[in-house]
């Protein structure tokens, strides 16, 4: 009896160890938060093979940092605040973190109810540096990425011209990281053309899969392939901006 109570206590102590070992750990981490809409979010298998970009970005970086992707479809700048999805991100915020802000698309569309007026898209803008900035964390803001568009000449077209500007001047306003994701997604849509592009976003025909059996034809969100090289886009900008958080990237 008294062997087994021995027992127990060095298996307690032991778990214990583990438990808090881990949690030691984990608290070492750097963490870099996600926070967006449906270009960036972690998507369910029933709407396979359309893929937000940070999906694949989790697994560029080595075992020293946690991408925590809070991006959800359908937000704004608005109603990511409204909802208590940022609070939550704020809350949760250390030192040494970092905090990748990408919305744009809800904002702009003046139909939808998550509609931002400009003046407010700044605001809000302003509202989550100001903050991860105040919780010594590094804010890093993202111009909306690129809708797939093109003119009759073939020239890919600016599709969100007004709002990525306000993106561009807060970052200049507050001295802090800017990834131009519009034009550097817009050059990358350039580059594969008209046809090729196609490639890059969630197109199916009918039958061709069955989460969409009447086929679809996206061009804002990515399939596999084109989330991964849109991570690869803020990837490049992260080793020009952030040389520390750089050194934590997973080299091919």
């Amino acid at each position: 009896m008294k062997n087994k109570q021995n027992y127990l206590i060095v298996l307690s102590f032991l778990v214990t160890f583990a438990v808090l070992a881990f949690r030691f750990g984990d608290e070492k981490k750097i963490r870099v938060y996600l926070v967006g809409d449906s270009t960036m979010s972690i998507k369910p298998s029933s709407k396979y093979p359309e893929t937000g970009w940070g999906m694949p970005f989790t697994y560029f970086f080595d075992q020293s940092v946690v991408v925590e992707n809070r991006a959800q479809n359908g937000r704004s700048t608005r109603s990511f605040i409204n909802e208590g999805r940022w609070k939550a991100v704020k809350d949760s915020l250390r030192r040494g973190d970092y905090v990748l802000i990408q919305f744009g698309h809800n904002d702009e569309v003046k139909t939808k109810p998550t509609y931002t007026t400009e003046a407010e898209f700044k605001a809000n803008l302003l509202q989550y540096v100001n903050e991860t900035l105040e919780a010594h964390s590094t804010p890093i803001l993202l111009t909306p990425v690129a809708r797939r568009s093109f003119d009759t000449t073939g020239k890919v077209q600016e599709t969100h011209e007004r709002y990525s500007q306000i993106v561009r001047d807060v970052a200049r306003k507050k001295g802090i990281a800017l990834i131009d994701l519009d034009k550097k997604s817009m050059a990358l849509l350039q580059q594969f053309g008209v046809e090729n592009s196609k490639l890059l976003f969630n197109k199916l025909e009918p039958g061709q899969n069955p989460n969409y059996p009447a086929g679809i034809d996206d061009n804002t969100h990515f399939n596999e392939l084109g989330a991964r090289r849109i991570a690869e886009l803020v990837l490049q900008e992260i080793r020009r901006l952030e040389p520390e958080l750089a050194g934590k990237i997973v080299k091919p």
